[in-house]
């Protein structure tokens, strides 16, 4: 028969494990992700600050801490009226690579353009102009990915004379400038044409298109970076700024 030093100690050490599992449960509670401020339907964010909060997202994401981006009943209702997003996107479509899920972010935050190869052809250059004409982004990011598959078939093409079927060789075409522009250095070579790729195309966001994107870009209300993200440690490098 147990005595009843015995069942005071084995009460008290259950409630003292309960007590630890509802302490660790509070310190891994999600926490709220600061949201962009919004004025008359548009961000007011520079691009600094967008990006700050980009940067941000992804050093929570890295440390596995826990947050809350509004996706719930209530934010849907609201962005119903509009969308207000304070960045638009261009990133590659592999399934590894999730803006929202890098960054932390919600429902109406981002304005994504997603093609494997994260290239900008007419349709991705008309998305990226609403976003900033009419949407009022102060920020596009470009961004490459470690192992992309769209570059390393172009790298193929390049190194092996090899050919793709259906419309996949038109799709990379756009990537071969790149992968010749570091043939011969040393290190990887993916990897340089993966850079590459993304700074070929930040450099053409930022001089060879309408003054819809020119225009903000030299009044200072609107910046391109080039980035890329690690698969391995989920890091992402913005190493291409203005």
């Amino acid at each position: 028969m147990m005595s009843r030093r015995n069942v005071l100690a084995g009460a008290a050490a259950v409630g003292g494990a309960l007590t630890a599992g509802t302490g660790a449960a509070a310190a891994q509670s999600p926490r709220p992700v600061r949201l962009a401020p919004v004025v008359d339907g548009k961000t007011t964010l520079s691009p600094d600050e967008a990006l700050d909060l980009l940067i941000e997202g992804n050093q929570n994401f890295l440390n596995d801490v826990p947050t809350a981006p509004p996706i719930g009943r209530e934010r849907r209702l609201e962005i119903a009226q509009g969308q207000a997003p304070f960045a638009a996107y261009v990133t590659c479509s592999d399934s590894r690579v999730s803006p929202e899920i890098l960054f932390g972010r919600g429902l109406g935050e981002l304005f994504i353009i997603r093609n494997a190869g994260n290239t900008v052809d007419t349709v991705a250059l008309g998305s990226i102009e609403y976003a900033v004409a009419e949407l009022g982004v102060p920020l596009i990011v470009v961004m490459g990915h470690e192992a992309c598959g769209a570059v390393k078939a172009a790298k193929a093409v390049v190194d092996e004379n090899a050919t793709f079927p259906g419309s996949i060789g038109r799709m990379i075409e756009p990537i071969i400038p790149a992968v010749l522009e570091v043939r011969g250095r040393d290190g990887d070579m993916l990897d340089h044409a993966i850079h590459a790729n993304v700074s070929r195309v930040v450099k053409q966001l930022r001089t060879s298109t309408d003054p819809l994107l020119l225009d903000p870009q030299e009044s200072g209300k609107l910046k391109v970076v080039g980035a890329h993200y690690d698969l391995d440690t989920g890091a992402v490098n913005f190493f291409d700024r203005p």
